[in-house]
């Protein structure tokens, strides 16, 4: 096997890994027995199906038989791009937090996993048996964990929690974690596999290194997020596409239902997923209006991989999605429309009387302005993105319960870093100086003129391998940048930008470099001058990137959370019901309890009294299991016992920012007391 046909299988192999495991694991799960025999023994074919499937060439010729797909390739880049993913891999698990204590996103993911993990089913029942039945002083929801229709139903999709899963069968809770670093270097991994097949193999170790070194990579990566599952399955699907242009018929459209499955699967582990994959449907349109099979394939995996992800959201996620109603409900309606014009423009163009007529006029705009106008206004779109701030202030008035917690968090930050206060404020208009922060000037430029260099080419029907991905890109880019829609605090918002914003500007910017050196070979220019040359423009490319995360890289934060949550759960035992009377330790533990404890828990409602609580401890006590009350001071629990405290965790997190690059953390405590009482 030549480097370049290894080059091509190892980075795409992660995505159908993934595919593989969640088409297994999701009918699993909505059985109701997701469980590590009948998941691993059912994986394991159709893991080897979906390699053998996506991995082995049959090409229309005998030089693409012999290069394979990315073309004759050194084995250095090989080495580069292996070289790079490994040490990703083992830098960032040795990094890796522990956030298991649900704050944010990634706690509540690993909670989701231990459910899952344990019990290999959903919804999470309330056990109200284990409080003497249903009383109106409980409730039984924390965030990320919604009361509905007499259980509890985790927040977010599944498809991160099965993945996490897999990683909590083979090593527990640890196991889980280093799920992260895994899904992380994978991205890297397949970011460098898409580089070396529309760049080109030489440049597929720098793309690889320039992404692993961003600040937003490296701290996805230490945590349990569901960006890097989704970018390895957007940038999986994407290299598949691109393996199947130069396969025979049958071949190429096995890869196109595989690259689109892998595709319509993101839906399924992130519900925006919906909009980034959007492009995608268009293109199998234009496959099929150009009567290309693959276009069918491409079609069909995108409709089961989405499909499949809707299913789960609507029958296991339905609270997440209803709270997400304000923009998904608009998201669904866009996608309709969009289907639906895709499918006209698939009848105007394959019929005869009109698809002339567009043909020739899609010929005609090739050869006149318009490309040069779109490249020209690739940099418009980027320079008003760039003002935007002298412009507009965005800012969202409170609505609702969230909306005001959010408001009072945002303020809560500006007062720590010495800001106005306004929690109205959503700093979105400062989007695209949240992408300078990460990757640099140098490369943002690049990155614009690399995509007008691009979208030149596309108007005159040329690179056509580009036309996929650039959509995506620029499609998701675009919207991201005018809306990120997140909580704007940082590192936290730079989520959103990995997802496809960040590796797509780094995708344009090597694009480039490589067009530069080649520019500077056509003029004459000596090897050792390009090579320099090629040396130096990614060195530029690095010292921003490496400036800004620098401070981030070398720094742990959410630490020995795993070892404090073991040893409160030793030091309550079994047979105990928990009634958490203080909302912040509630907030934060109230699915610890339930899932890794295995003890039952609930949260005294906001207009619970003492003798309330009283009265539930006496229902507990008659249903023959013992009481804890459990607060964040003695102070709250003293009313129904003794004191004892049972964690008393010291530990850093990530600082947060609003107007400026992140840097450094602030502290983080965590302190439990309970009581238990004797007689109630």
């Amino acid at each position: 096997m030549n480097a370049g046909r290894l080059l091509a299988r190892i980075t795409v192999a992660p995505a159908l890994l993934v595919a593989a495991w969640l088409v297994v694991a999701l009918p699993l799960l909505m059985g109701g027995v997701f469980r590590p025999g009948p998941a691993i023994l059912l994986w394991v074919p159709v893991a080897a199906a979906a390699l053998w499937l996506g991995l082995r060439r049959r090409p229309r010729d005998e030089t693409a038989e012999r290069d394979g797909p990315l073309g004759p390739a050194p084995w250095w880049s090989v080495a580069g791009v292996i070289a790079v993913a490994v040490a990703f891999l083992v830098f960032e698990a040795l990094m890796c937090s522990e956030q298991i204590i649900v704050r944010r996103d990634p706690a509540s993911y690993v909670q989701f996993a231990t459910w899952l993990k344990d019990h290999g089913s959903l919804p999470i029942p309330q056990m109200r048996w284990a409080f003497g039945g249903g009383d109106p002083a409980l409730s039984f929801d924390s965030p990320a964990f919604y009361e509905h229709g007499g259980s509890v139903v985790p927040q977010f999709m599944a498809g991160l929690p099965l993945l996490l899963a897999l990683g909590g069968w083979a090593g527990g809770v640890h196991g889980m974690l280093l799920m992260a670093p895994l899904l992380g270097a994978c991205s890297v991994l397949a970011f460098g596999g898409l580089v070396a097949r529309l760049v080109g193999p030489r440049w597929a170790p720098a793309g690889a290194l320039l992404l692993a070194l961003t600040l937003p990579m490296l701290w996805v990566s230490r945590s349990t997020f569901s960006e890097p599952p989704a970018l390895i399955l957007l940038l999986g699907g994407l290299s598949l596409l691109h393996d199947g242009r130069t396969e025979r018929p049958r071949p190429a459209m096995v890869k196109a239902f595989l690259g689109g499955l892998a595709l319509g699967l993101i839906v399924l582990v992130r519900i925006d997923g919906i909009r980034d994959i959007l492009p995608a449907v268009v293109y199998a349109g234009l496959l099929v209006a150009w009567r290309r099979r693959t276009g069918y394939a491409l079609a069909g995996g995108l409709a089961l991989g989405a499909a499949a992800g809707l299913v789960e959201g609507y029958l296991k996620s339905r609270p997440y999605l209803n709270y997400l109603h304000a923009s998904l409900n608009p998201l669904l309606v866009i996608s309709g429309a969009i289907v639906v014009a895709t499918v006209l423009m698939v009848l105007l163009l394959r019929w005869d009387a009109t698809g002339r007529r567009l043909r020739a006029a899609g010929a005609a705009i090739g050869r006149g302005r318009l490309p040069g106008a779109a490249a020209v206004l690739t940099a418009l779109v980027m320079a008003g993105f760039a003002v935007r701030p002298l412009v507009q202030t965005v800012r969202r008035v409170p609505t609702n319960t969230d909306d005001r917690l959010n408001a009072q968090f945002i303020e809560a930050v500006q007062k720590i870093d010495h800001l106005p206060l306004d929690g109205t404020r959503q700093y979105s208009e400062l989007s695209l100086y949240w992408v300078v922060w990460y990757i640099g000037i140098p490369a943002l430029l690049l990155a614009t003129f690399g995509a007008a260099l691009i979208v030149r080419r596309l108007m005159r029907r040329q690179s056509q391998q580009w036309l996929l991905p650039y959509a995506i890109v620029v499609w998701t880019t675009v919207q991201v940048l005018i809306r990120p829609g997140i909580t704007p605090d940082h590192p936290w918002a730079s989520r959103r930008l990995i997802g496809l914003v960040i590796p797509g500007l780094l995708l344009f910017t090597v694009f480039a470099a490589a067009w530069s050196t080649k520019r500077l070979r056509r003029l004459g220019y000596s090897r050792r001058v390009v090579q320099v040359t090629a040396v130096s423009g990614v060195v530029l490319m690095l010292v921003p990137i490496v400036i800004t995360s620098a401070p981030y890289m070398v720094g742990r934060t959410d630490q020995k959370e795993v070892g404090a949550v073991d040893a409160l759960c030793d030091r309550l035992g079994t047979g105990r019901s928990v009634v958490v009377v203080e909302a912040g330790t509630a907030d934060r533990f109230l699915q610890v309890l339930r899932g890794m404890c295995g003890v039952p828990s609930a949260r005294s409602t906001s207009f619970a009294t003492q003798s309330d609580v009283r009265r539930v401890l006496r229902k507990i006590d008659q249903v023959g299991r013992h009481p804890v009350v459990m607060g964040s001071k003695p102070e709250q629990v003293a009313p129904y016992g003794r004191p004892r405290q049972i964690m008393a965790l010291r530990s850093r997190q990530d600082g947060r920012t609003l107007e400026e690059p992140p840097g450094g953390s602030w502290g983080l405590a965590f302190d439990v007391w309970i009581a238990e009482p004797s007689a109630p």
